[in-house]
């Protein structure tokens, strides 16, 4: 058995996923990652002390220490100032990914490990399996609609080896039932929506404290004035709404296709197959990381391009700068440079890296 340090978020899931492990017979202790105060005037619903209180009465009922880890200025260090660089370089990042990687299995594991515990247990829906090599692999989660294993994409193998997932092999309604059983005051709590322990911020709401509105014009393919944007970093490729051009016909909506910093232009075209720039079947990823074993040479994998879209057949070839060169089978939609790319064998997450350049048709 091990000593484990849940993180306990005020949720449901890492509540039941500290229960299960302490009916194990794991030594368990919950720990909350204190990450972020809204104490900067972004309108937003932050409520961490809610949380707070939440995580510390379910350590009460399963009768194990809880402490509250103040991570503020890792937070800030690590993923606000990579959300707030990548907004303002014109990409469209995924903290959510990076918060997996650098906080719960970054700096809070580190605690842990300082703490004298071996192992961190969280609420993630994906699975870990350990190898007759003495390495572990990350599975997807049993819950089809629940997966996060694409989350977990960067993640390297002595955060794997030290991740511990047992609400990934059980379905939501299941863990809900868990969490009835041991009488959990979270028990019928709502799933949080918001960005990555920083609450139910809208995210334009968050940018907008930080990086200011840099107005400019909004054109077509043949460069045609359309309307006013509010600033580049505010879109993203693919986007169908908000972006306040109206289609002049019926049946066909404009939707985001790039972004012209240089001349500071929004550019839109038809959400249709054929526009240019909308579905590619090429692109450069780089920033990659393996959870096992690293693929060395070219290859046929699974590729999934963001979180609710399918895994898609990729090959995938390993270039000399360390970057992947990816080759869709089939054309995918809205190609996000900043965005993660997850790469998998079957049900396996091989690893994972950040978009960087997409090609054409």
């Amino acid at each position: 058995m091990s000593k484990i340090l849940v993180g306990l978020s005020g949720g449901v899931d890492s509540a039941v996923a500290a229960a299960l492990l302490l009916e194990q017979g794991h030594e368990v202790a919950g720990g909350y990652m204190k990450n972020w105060i809204n104490d900067d005037g972004i309108a937003g619903d932050c409520p961490w002390e809610q949380d707070v209180e939440d995580a510390h009465a379910v350590a009460k009922t399963l009768g194990i220490e809880f402490r509250v880890v103040d991570l503020i200025d890792q937070y800030r260090d690590r993923i606000v100032d990579y959300l707030l660089e990548g907004y303002r370089n014109g990409i469209t990042p995924n903290p959510d990914v990076y918060c997996n990687r650098e906080m719960k299995f970054g700096v809070f594991l580190d605690y842990a490990l300082e703490q004298g515990f071996e192992a961190v247990g969280t609420g993630h829906y994906a699975r870990r399996r350990e190898r007759s090599d003495g390495t572990a692999d990350i599975l997807r989660g049993a819950d089809p609609n629940k997966d996060q294993s694409y989350f977990l994409a960067l993640m390297e193998q002595r955060q794997a080896w030290r991740a511990r997932f047992p609400c990934g092999e059980m379905l939501k309604p299941q863990v809900r039932e868990v969490a009835q059983r041991f009488n959990l005051p979270v028990a019928g709590k709502k799933d949080s929506q918001g960005i990555c322990f920083i609450g139910n911020i809208k995210m334009a709401d968050f940018l907008s404290h930080y990086v200011p509105d840099n107005p400019g014009d909004i054109v077509d393919l043949d460069g045609n004035v359309l309307g006013k944007h509010r600033g580049l970093h505010l879109y993203t490729l693919g986007q169908r709404k908000g972006h306040g051009v109206a289609s002049p016909r019926e049946g066909m909506a404009y939707v985001v296709i790039g972004k012209d910093p240089e001349n500071n232009h929004l550019i839109v075209g038809w959400d249709q197959s054929d526009t240019p720039g909308l579905y590619v079947k090429t692109c450069t990823v780089g920033s990659v990381s393996w959870v096992n074993k690293p693929i060395t040479s070219a290859c046929k994998v699974e590729a999934q391009p963001r979180y609710r879209s399918k895994s898609e057949p990729v090959t995938v070839t390993p270039r000399d700068d360390g970057k992947l060169a990816l080759e869709f089978v089939r054309p995918q939609r809205a190609v996000t440079p900043g965005q993660i790319c997850a790469f998998y064998d079957g049900g396996t997450l091989l690893g994972g890296g950040v978009f960087e350049s997409v090609g054409g048709l």
